[in-house]
């Protein structure tokens, strides 16, 4: 059976031959159902479905089976809102699963003035479908220009050390911050989910010198260090021999105390004795000293010759001939 093939909006339908002998009206009445029916739609469950009516937005719907009125009174799209899409900054995965390094993209100043290669991904989804489909085109180059921008300023507040050590992370959260902070100011309707550096390096030319650099800051850290565990070491020895020097002549000056002042008590009671009996007491001191200074040996002490008379012949401590004292 021959058909016609008749086009209503962007539909396409085959009307079999014979219903056009029927006559203008059928025609016309079976066309109008056939319009109608390019109305139906279905929204899927990750999208919604965002109705235009002569070209301005009305209304949003939701997932499911939806009708409009069909075109061109009403068309309808219907973007993906929960998928999260993903952009490559200073690199591309080809579809063989190589990467190809951009280094128009990838290359870029620090804050000190040295050249880093950075690459980054970017992760986002649609927030607002309206103003994601309507307020501007090119979606993907716009959120990639935006990222390398953003990137471009967050590594320049940065040095080098922090972009390739420890302020990675800062330097992704800053990014994150800023290129949602341009797309908001756009009105784009997108949000950033994640930011994430894949790889920051020296540029390739200088790669060999920049780790000769780096091998030399981890042998002057490595010797401080080294240096630092000596002190570290050698600081309490010295302390504590310190500490033991001084409390030894502290202990040297208490004994040293303590002697005078029992000499001082001894001296003052002596001269108390003395006072008493000032010659005995001399003749006493005259025996002791003569027998601490000369010990061992037999001493004859003859007195000074005034009165005339001779002490006795006395043995301090020796031994006679015969083994007697």
């Amino acid at each position: 059976m021959s058909a016609r093939r008749i086009v209503v909006g962007d539909q396409e339908f085959n009307i079999p031959e014979k219903l056009f002998t029927l006559g203008v009206f059928p025609i016309v009445g079976i066309a109008l159902v056939l319009w109608l029916l390019t109305g139906v739609y279905s929204v899927g469950p990750d999208e919604v479905g965002v109705v235009r009516t002569f070209g301005k937005v009305s209304r949003v719907v939701q997932s499911g089976l939806r009708y409009h009125f069909p075109y061109p009174i009403e068309m309808v799209s219907t973007p993906k809102v929960t998928e999260v899409k993903r952009i490559e900054i200073g690199f591309r995965t080809l579809r063989n699963g190589q990467v190809r390094s951009v280094e128009k993209e990838s290359l870029m100043l620090t804050g000190d003035e040295n050249i880093v290669d950075a690459e980054m991904i970017v992760q986002y989804k649609i927030k607002d479908p309206t103003a994601y489909l309507f307020n501007f085109v090119k979606h993907e180059l716009t959120v990639l220009e935006a990222s390398e921008a953003s990137l471009r300023t967050v590594v320049g507040r940065h040095g080098i050390d922090e972009a390739l050590t420890s302020g990675k992370f800062m330097i992704q959260e800053e990014t994150k911050e800023l290129v949602q902070e341009i797309l908001d100011k756009y009105e784009t309707g997108i949000f950033i989910v994640a930011v994430q550096l894949q790889d920051v390096s020296p540029p390739k030319q200088v790669l060999s010198a920049f780790k000769d650099v780096a091998s030399a800051k981890e042998d002057k850290n490595r010797m401080i260090n080294q240096a630092e565990g000596y002190r570290n070491d050698i600081i309490p020895k010295a302390r504590g021999e310190a500490q033991a020097m001084i409390r030894e002549a502290e202990g040297f000056s208490e004994a040293r105390m303590k002697r005078a002042e029992g000499d001082v008590a001894k001296f003052v009671k002596m001269l108390k004795e003395y006072k008493k009996a000032k010659d005995i007491t001399k003749k006493r001191l005259y025996l002791e000293t003569m027998e601490e200074i000369l010990p061992g040996i037999e001493k004859y002490i003859v007195p000074d010759g005034e009165n005339g008379n001779l002490l006795n012949l006395l043995n301090l401590g020796g031994k006679d001939k015969g083994g007697r004292k």
